[in-house]
């Protein structure tokens, strides 16, 4: 019997012990928990991770992993009122169901694609009580179960996210991602001109803390990769970058653009204090001026899919303070939606 095969015959072995199956494969493993047991808390799952009385092919893992087809997870007793047959239904508000469909750039029978906008959470957290994970139910559309995040932007980045509408959608999505088949397009409006009008921009990034504020240095961490091309400047002070990200580390493109002499706009975290005040001296929105503009990425169905989200109302702002023009992305051969992502 192939591997395949016995993933997707053999839910459950010994007891305690789970098969993820290839409906499961890219899906993380606290919302694999999330799914399978909803009675299970947030705080009682965490505590389990933290103890490794939750395996994951016998090693101890973080509830943000992404599963594969055919792996095996230690799941631990539990108590009855973790296992419950379905998960609750989420709560939303007319208002907030209406909001969410006002976002909607694409809807087909396997993939939605929202153009997030600037300050909204896609996951909770500590002190988060409004999120869009929160509010998913509010884009079921005519079906019974929510749609599945498969990716996630900053809280104060905009633009594209994409939703798997049923679980083989979300994993076929999350595995483009997780196997870089995805072409983003990000624009920024920087502070400061790049020294070269298109380039590379190669570091290690690892993660500090520093009187408990997180934040990503250039270090000894993981490689990250950015290319870019400056698609408009506007004399020697601010420019409009088009970054296109060649791995996905946390924070990557603000630290770049940082390293590359030209913090983001509104960035006061990675570009200080001018940064975040140079917007506001010269009569331009204030915000963080980051945004995922285009997705590129294999259709679960088939072909490829290709969306594109118009920039915030603060970045709009920017752009005719300074007289750039979204829609012609530049003007010329070079425009920002020729670019190969």
């Amino acid at each position: 019997m192939s591997a395949d095969t016995q993933a997707n015959d053999a839910k459950k072995i010994g007891g305690d012990y789970h098969i993820v199956v290839r409906d499961e494969s890219g899906l993380r493993l606290d919302r694999w928990f999330r799914a399978r047991y909803p009675g299970l808390g947030h705080a009682r799952l965490s505590k389990l991770l933290r103890q490794g009385q939750i395996r994951l092919d016998g090693a101890r893992v973080s509830g943000g992993v992404r599963l594969e087809a055919g792996q095996k997870i230690r799941v631990p007793p539990l108590p009855p009122g973790a296992i419950t047959s379905k998960l609750p239904p989420q709560k939303v508000s007319a208002a907030d169901a209406a909001f969410l469909e006002g976002l909607l750039l694409h809807r087909d029978k396997s993939v939605l694609a929202l153009n997030k906008p600037p300050g909204l959470a896609v996951q909770g957290g500590s002190g988060l009580r409004r999120h869009l994970d929160g509010m998913l139910g509010g884009l079921r559309l005519g079906r019974e179960d929510s749609p599945r995040l498969t990716h996630r932007l900053d809280r104060d980045v905009s633009g594209v996210l994409v939703l798997g509408r049923d679980s083989r959608a979300a994993a076929h999505l999350c595995e483009s991602f997780r196997e870089r088949r995805v072409g983003k397009l990000y624009w920024a409006l920087t502070l400061g001109v790049p020294a070269h009008p298109r380039g590379r921009i190669e570091t290690s990034m690892e993660k500090t803390s520093n009187n408990g504020i997180e934040k990503m240095t250039l270090g000894k961490g993981k490689k990250a990769r950015t290319d870019y091309v400056v698609v408009e400047a506007v004399g020697t002070r601010f420019a409009w970058i088009g970054f296109i990200p060649q791995s996905g580390r946390t924070h990557q493109l603000r630290v770049h653009a940082a390293a590359l002499g030209c913090p983001i706009l509104g960035d006061g975290k990675y570009g200080g204090r001018e940064a975040r005040a140079a917007g506001e001296e010269t009569g331009l929105a204030s915000g963080l001026h980051l945004h995922a503009a285009r997705l590129r990425l294999p259709h679960p169905d088939g072909g490829m899919l290709d969306v594109v989200a118009p920039p915030p109302s603060h970045m709009e702002e920017s752009w005719r303070a300074l007289g750039l023009d979204w829609l012609a992305g530049g003007g010329n051969e070079d425009s920002v939606w020729a670019l190969e992502i």
